[in-house]
């Protein structure tokens, strides 16, 4: 049975030439970077070399790259550390965040009673940024913490904007780029922000590899503790094959990014036509959205929700659910709840998100096997 991957914003299968940068560094620089003889300082360039690549796309300091885990270990350690030793008093967020800021935050507000103000999400998906501006204090510390491409929807946050706000305000602002990092160039002399967190995987790199970007004025006390790694921020010996492999990743993100955006634009443009022309009534999650994310509400039968990925996982088509299947009831996803009627919340809505190694033959599959429904 032929396998269709339509879910490139949960995981991205790897690039053949990451996986052959990996498997080359694991064969021949197997040495601890913190060793001082020439194993350890093969791995220890490697380091530092994965470490310039990244910094020179992002246009800022290689020394303001901070390898994690993933972006769920950064955002974490970062927020802990603002509000815990940088006199942070106030967080402001929105409801739509990931997870991963949204359990931090409230966290961090039951150990530390900080107070929490949540931006106004608007009905077409996207942030009221006059309700945003309204909500800071400039005599108030403040860490403003947003994501720049929604990770169920794609709509997008002006970077530069926020950015701008916040330095008006003096407030600090960290950003969950997951879903954009590697798809889109950022700069970070234009944009201004604080932090920001990334994971390998979502731009065709390994899973368990991330990095954070600290701006090299803030103060940051170590996540773990132990060895002088990362600068004494991050203990522990450093994973130099994935490390070379995000870096492989991210580069050559970076050299396709034009083709690949159009291919990939080209491609979502063509799924979304396909879906009007066979579906009455179809309605498009979320307006100006990222291109490589399409969240999407179908005219079916709620009796129908519960087993639509199942039918289409059968047919070898791997996509997400906008809501979630929870004790044999259907709710809707924490994002689609701010904004879509309660009527709607209860029809599926399906995440379909792209990458360069699709095609419209695999959209066609797709559409005729929704049609069986």
């Amino acid at each position: 049975m032929k396998k269709i991957y339509l879910d490139n914003a949960a995981t991205t299968p790897l690039r053949p030439e990451v996986i052959a940068t990996m498997v080359d560094v694991m064969q021949h620089d197997f040495g601890n970077a913190s060793s001082t003889h020439s194993f350890g300082r093969s791995s220890k360039s490697i380091l530092e070399t994965s470490r310039k690549t990244i910094a020179k796309h992002l246009n800022c300091s290689a020394q303001e790259i901070i390898f994690t885990a993933n972006a769920t270990e950064g955002t974490n350690w970062i927020l802990r550390e603002m509000i815990k030793n940088n006199g942070i008093k106030k967080i402001i967020t929105s409801k739509i965040e990931h997870h991963a800021t949204l359990y931090t935050v409230l966290n961090l507000q039951k150990e530390f009673g900080i107070e929490v103000d949540y931006i106004n999400v608007l009905s077409n998906g996207n942030l009221d940024i006059f309700d945003f501006e309204r909500k800071l204090n400039d005599e108030i510390p403040t860490l403003v913490t947003l994501m720049h491409v929604n990770n169920e929807i794609g709509t997008v946050l002006d970077l530069k904007r926020v950015s701008g706000i916040c330095q008006k305000y003096k407030a600090i602002f960290h950003c969950d780029t997951v879903q954009s990092i590697g798809k889109i160039k950022i700069d970070l002399q234009e944009t201004p922000l604080d932090f920001l967190v990334a994971s390998a995987h979502k731009f065709h790199g390994p899973k368990g590899i991330g990095f954070a970007f600290i701006r090299k004025n803030r103060i940051m006390q170590p996540m773990l503790f132990g060895g002088e790694q990362e600068k004494g921020l991050r203990a522990g010996t450093e994973a130099i094959h994935q490390i070379a492999g995000m870096s492989k990743a991210f580069d050559l993100s970076h050299e396709h990014l034009v083709e690949e955006t159009e291919y990939i634009l080209e491609l979502k443009k063509y799924c979304i036509a396909q879906l009007q022309a066979n579906f009455e009534g179809i309605i498009i999650n979320g307006e100006n959205t990222f291109y490589n994310i399409l969240n999407v509400l179908l005219p079916f039968s709620e009796e129908k929700t519960a087993m639509i990925l199942f039918h289409l996982d059968m047919k070898g088509i791997a996509v997400s659910r906008g809501s979630a299947c929870q004790s044999g009831s259907v709710k809707p996803s924490h994002v689609l709840a701010e904004f879509l009627s309660e009527e709607n919340s209860k029809k599926p809505s399906l995440r379909i998100s792209f990458s360069h190694y699709n095609t419209k033959e695999e959209i066609d599959f797709f559409i005729e096997s929704l049609k069986t429904i």
